[in-house]
């Protein structure tokens, strides 16, 4: 019985991995650029309320929660969260992109058609390394408690659909191929299935170390809202494209509220 529990845990841990990936190339293989480019902006939105809801209102309590670890401590890995993802950006091997600007093509990666192969290269190994990451947060939520799994792999699709689609117009204007640019940000999505396994298997042989997992996964979407997606809806627009802004950010906080309200009834 518990080994078939732990089976359909790996199970769920490789779903919701191999989802964000998945997704994000058919939705970038099914739609032109201009309609990506228009899109992207509306999922912005809607991945920041989710990302920051998710992590106040459903990963951050779970893991203070827990009995094992001070409050104290788990927010001394909160704050060591937030300086460990500003310095990787610092140093660009965590690129969580798309600060459109202008026409929207503005996304961090200044590639030209002669560095095609280069640029394809950089995005492949930096959203690799982001991906993995993504992966063993995954597999963190679903060992505390598979509901909040779902509610993390749920913040984590929400802002990677938006992320490898603005990779995939990046790789575009560089002169890749469609069929390339496909390939690369599948290759890239797999770096989250293998980080998810890992995870499962390493982190399951350490209990006491799974807050703080909770809260680095937390630290990480609380950076990337404040410190990328936010920032890029600071900008002056007609009050329509505000109020939709705004709408979207509040359908992302109003799924991960009502997400909140299922974990805590589950409890």
């Amino acid at each position: 019985m518990v080994q078939e529990i732990s089976l359909m845990l790996l199970t769920y841990i490789v779903l919701a991995t191999f989802a964000g990936g998945l997704l994000s190339v058919l939705v970038a293989a099914s739609l032109t650029v201009g309609v990506l480019s228009r899109l992207v902006k509306s999922l912005v939105s809607l991945s920041a309320g989710i990302l920051l809801g998710t992590s106040l209102l459903n990963v951050l309590p779970e893991a203070f929660e827990s009995k094992t670890a001070s409050p104290q401590m788990l927010f001394a890995a909160l704050l060591g969260g937030l300086l460990f993802f500003w310095l990787l950006e610092k140093v660009e091997l965590y690129r969580h992109v798309h600060h459109h600007e202008g026409d929207g093509h503005d996304h961090h990666h200044h590639f030209d058609a002669d560095q095609a192969g280069k640029g394809g290269l950089a995005v492949l190994v930096g959203d690799g390394i982001h991906n993995f990451c993504d992966g063993v947060i995954i597999a963190a939520a679903f060992l505390a408690d598979a509901k909040l799994g779902m509610a993390t792999a749920l913040a984590i699709v929400a802002h990677e659909i938006p992320q490898e689609v603005g990779d995939f117009i990046v790789l575009l204007n560089a002169g890749l191929s469609r069929r390339r640019a496909l390939l690369f940000n599948a290759l890239s999505g797999l770096a989250s299935v293998i980080g998810g396994v890992l995870g499962y298997f390493l982190i399951g042989n350490f209990e006491g170390v799974l807050p703080y997992l909770l809260v680095l996964a937390s630290s990480s979407f609380i950076y990337i809202s404040v410190a990328d997606l936010l920032p890029q809806l600071q900008q002056r627009l007609a009050w329509r494209d505000t109020l939709a802004q705004v709408a979207w950010l509040a359908v992302g906080l109003a799924l991960a509220f009502a997400v909140s309200e299922l974990l805590h009834g589950a409890h």
